[in-house]
């Protein structure tokens, strides 16, 4: 599967709920809820892993509340992330 290329600045929503791995400082619970799937957000930054070079990383600061203030950067793989907004009820 070929990662999708975001941009900074590009708006993107969680594909599944983002979880903390456990490197994420301010999130008790080391499986904590970062951002619930659908989440709105934007990418601020985008690298490689330094495990694994051909790997995609895009730090992206979700909404965090109904003011749509941001929260922390996120580190998010190109899986994890699309630019499908989620279907509205």
């Amino acid at each position: 599967m070929s990662a999708t290329q975001y941009d900074i600045g590009d708006m993107v929503f969680a594909a599944e709920d983002i979880l903390n791995d456990g490197g994420m400082p301010g999130i008790d619970d080391e499986e904590g809820l970062i951002a619930p799937a659908g989440a709105r957000g934007v990418v601020v930054h985008f690298g490689h892993s330094e495990v694994d070079p051909s790997r995609e990383i895009y730090l992206v600061r979700f909404e965090t509340g109904a003011d749509g203030s941001l929260g922390d950067p996120v580190g998010c793989l190109p899986d994890e992330l699309t630019q499908d907004p989620p279907p509205s009820h």
